[in-house]
């Protein structure tokens, strides 16, 4: 492992435990990764973010191979088409955060019920249909919800998410989790309020600018 591999398993193994941290995965739940060259690291199977080691990620190449003694996530196959997809792609998140999760298995979409959804591309996030984890079905209907989009439910699974790097990628994350639990929190109320096409319209306008900092 090169300096600059080692560099980015260190920050790969941050990230996975931050998404401990604030609660978006337990134990072994979830997967992160990170581009590389012309493939990819990822976390590997079974292994606790508290417990791994920076020669525990896995290098992957596009064709699915690699030489490390740890399997990688079941999950790589979504990673590796995300990336061969989305080259805005840098990094991928996947966890089974505790309201993303809870939507996921109502197999429903996230309307336009506030408009940081822009923050994900479109006027909603969108449910994938249902499938296996870790088979290409699911892989290729995570690809069909994220079109448009950076961000997508997994039916009965959890929550996916792409960013520039693994920084950006976390924000989404925590960001995705928090509007979920507003969602669910509203929906004990009643139907919530959805903004209209118009409305998101105006905040997709304005989101080519939002979150970066601005100078006078």
């Amino acid at each position: 492992m090169n300096n600059d591999t080692a560099a980015l398993a260190a920050a790969l193994i941050d990230t996975a435990r931050a998404t401990v941290e604030c609660r978006l995965n337990a134990g072994t739940s979830g997967n992160v990764s990170a581009r590389i060259g012309n493939g990819f690291i990822i976390t590997p199977s079974g292994l606790p973010p508290a417990q791994c080691k920076t020669s525990d990620m896995v290098t992957m190449a596009m064709d699915g191979q690699h030489a490390d003694a740890l399997e990688p996530s079941s999950e790589w196959r979504i990673h590796r088409d995300i990336y061969a997809n989305f080259p805005e792609a840098g990094a991928i998140i996947h966890t089974h955060s505790p309201f993303a999760t809870a939507l996921a298995c109502l197999r429903t979409d996230i309307p336009p019920f506030h408009y940081m959804i822009a923050r994900f591309g479109g006027d909603s996030v969108r449910c994938a249909v249902y499938a296996t984890f870790g088979s290409e079905e699911l892989s290729k209907n995570a690809l069909a919800a994220l079109d448009g989009r950076n961000a997508c439910l997994l039916a009965n699974h959890g929550m996916l998410v792409y960013g520039r790097d693994l920084d950006h990628t976390l924000a989404q994350a925590i960001e995705l989790e928090t509007l979920c639990e507003q969602y669910w929190r509203s929906r004990q109320i009643g139907p919530p309020a959805l903004l209209t096409e118009a409305e998101m319209a105006k905040a997709l306008e304005r989101f080519h600018w939002y979150g970066r900092p601005r100078r006078k």
